[in-house]
């Protein structure tokens, strides 16, 4: 998020309304990955817990509000798979790139994906024309991939939580602080099978 820093005055009040901005200031720290893989080795996912030698331990949906302030009540929205023509579709609709460059970009990333280089980009030619809402959704989708749904490469975003942003009204009452404790318990459950070399999610909240 630091080649983005702040959005533009024009989408600061879309931005907000969303809920999403406190997302802006989050850093990314994992430089003690002694202490992240202690964590991992000893994380139950029978029981969404990590079982310690002092006691049993979880991330609460209190701990996602206290230090995230993502909201933790209000409207689920079920993220599910679109065939890639309709993430084709997506992008063209929210983001207003032509169909050809949206097929282009999830052809390069081998599937529902586009790379955050490439959302910068679009954020940057859509501010120059003065697009303001796939200016906005440009932006909050790349931060959704820096920050919430962090994957294993670092680079990329999937298109599937666009649609979270099709009605930027709406987005705001959705419960973000659940979605983003259930996505980093699903990926400690990845993390803590002896074949797993990584962690995706939001590190920083571990």
């Amino acid at each position: 998020m630091e080649k983005f820093a702040k959005p533009v005055l024009e989408i600061e009040g879309l931005v907000a309304a969303t809920g999403l901005s406190p997302l802006i200031t989050c850093l990314l720290d994992t430089s003690d990955r002694g202490l992240m893989f202690a964590f991992v080795e000893r994380w139950h996912k029978e029981t969404s817990s990590f079982h310690l030698l002092v006691r049993e331990v979880t991330i609460t949906l209190n701990d996602v509000a206290s230090l995230l302030h993502l909201p933790i009540t209000g409207t689920f929205h079920s993220f599910e798979s679109l065939h890639v023509d309709d993430d084709i579709l997506l992008l063209v609709e929210l983001l207003e790139v032509s169909g050809e460059e949206a097929r282009v970009e999830t052809v390069q990333c081998q599937g529902a994906y586009v790379r955050l280089s490439w959302l910068r980009d679009i954020y940057r030619s859509k501010c120059d024309a003065t697009q303001w809402t796939p200016v906005a959704c440009a932006y909050l989708l790349h931060l959704l991939g820096c920050i919430l749904f962090a994957n294993k490469s670092v680079t990329r975003i999937h298109v599937v939580f666009l649609d979270a942003l099709r009605d930027l009204t709406q987005t705001g009452s959705y419960v973000w602080g659940v979605v983003a404790l259930v996505h980093l318990y699903d990926n400690l459950n990845d993390a803590s099978k002896s074949t797993t070399r990584q962690l995706a999610g939001y590190i920083t909240l571990l």
